[in-house]
């Protein structure tokens, strides 16, 4: 029970409503942009080849011509409807440099005459890469959204985990879209457990296992394992194969904690990324113990500062070696750096609790 009941009620009300209109205004948004693309994207029967309206906005956006980072941030603010700030936070860029990304993508649009149209089905491989970031990271707003009261926007993971599904059936014996759906799956079969009764962030060590979506789970491994016996390994099929680690553990100390830090391993191997390196020194720590951890963190200082998850990994690997004041600095971080109420929430138990 909060200390003052009539007051938290305010407060959550007035936070849920301006979710609401948030999500309301992203929502006329998309309807407006997707209009305005309409009247540019061809109306010929390649149109038809690609089921879904959406999906098919999406190709066309993704033009080879711009690059990657322009595409997709383009798309997800274009048609995922995305803000700059949203978009800003899965590219660990700064507002500003992700602002004049988008206006420089437009601007090569307009200079270049570059069409906006569905290419034929023998050129969608080329933008497939641009497609599936596009997914990815529109799945990871909804898992773990940027700001609002709740850690979760269910709409726009149903809406990729859909959207993947689609590319599936349209490009099919494509690993890495099998690999994107089994990881999205497998992450979705414990959206449930994430949250408590009050919205409140449970760690994954912490939830009941036994409401995790299991039928769910089945599907990502078949799916997993379809993928795997092409024998084309990626990117999104490594992330599937650590998620399926987690959903195959029956209890938090059962989890192959080095299988998944070498899988990160290979991650890193094939595609260099800070935050890729960040999860791996978590796994190590898991496995090896927090000091280890901690070794393979502060070097990524630099690149990850304003990045809340790098702050509040090294907080928890700080508490555990029992550097409580080192670890209540790293949380206030953390803490200045994420506008999610559940994730602010978390954050400040824990620099109660230190």
């Amino acid at each position: 029970m909060p200390d003052n009941p009539g007051a938290w009620i305010v407060t959550t009300a007035r936070n849920r409503a301006i979710d609401r209109l948030r999500r309301d205004g992203a929502g006329q948004a998309k309807v407006e942009a997707a209009e305005r693309l309409r009247t540019l994207v061809s109306t010929d029967d390649e149109m038809q080849e690609i089921p879904d309206e959406r999906l098919r906005l999406i190709f066309t956006c993704c033009h080879p011509a711009l690059p990657m980072e322009s595409r997709v941030a383009l798309t997800l603010r274009t048609v995922g409807g995305l803000t700059t700030r949203e978009i800003a936070r899965a590219f660990l860029s700064p507002e500003p440099t992700v602002a004049q990304r988008l206006v420089r993508a437009k601007r090569k649009i307009r200079d270049a005459g570059i069409p906006f149209r569905v290419p034929p089905r023998e050129l969608l491989g080329e933008r497939l890469d641009g497609v599936l970031a596009v997914l990815y990271l529109v799945f990871n707003e909804g898992y773990s959204a940027t700001s609002g009261h709740d850690l979760i926007r269910g709409d726009l993971c149903d809406e990729a985990i859909w959207l993947v599904r689609v590319v599936d059936r349209l490009l099919p014996d494509e690993p890495e879209v099998e690999g994107l759906l089994a990881l999205a799956l497998l992450h979705q079969s414990r959206r449930d457990t994430r949250t408590d009764g009050h919205g409140d962030l449970v760690l994954l060590e912490d939830q009941d296992r036994s409401r995790w979506d299991h039928d769910m789970i089945d599907e990502g491994l078949r799916v997993l394992d379809r993928a795997i016996e092409r024998r084309r390994p990626g990117r999104y099929q490594l992330q599937g194969a650590i998620a399926a680690l987690h959903a195959q553990a029956p209890r938090p100390e059962d989890t192959d904690w080095p299988q998944i830090a070498s899988l990160y391993g290979a991650l890193a191997d094939s595609r260099p990324d800070p935050v890729i390196e960040l999860n791996r020194a978590v796994a190590v720590a898991m496995a090896d113990g927090p000091a280890a951890g901690l070794r393979l963190l502060d070097p990524l200082a630099t690149d990850l500062e304003t990045y809340h998850l790098y702050h509040s990994a090294r907080a928890d690997l700080l508490r555990r070696l029992d550097r409580r004041d080192e670890a209540t600095a790293s949380y206030r971080r953390a803490l200045e750096l994420t506008a999610n109420g559940s994730e602010r929430a978390f954050l400040q138990r824990r620099i109660a609790e230190v």
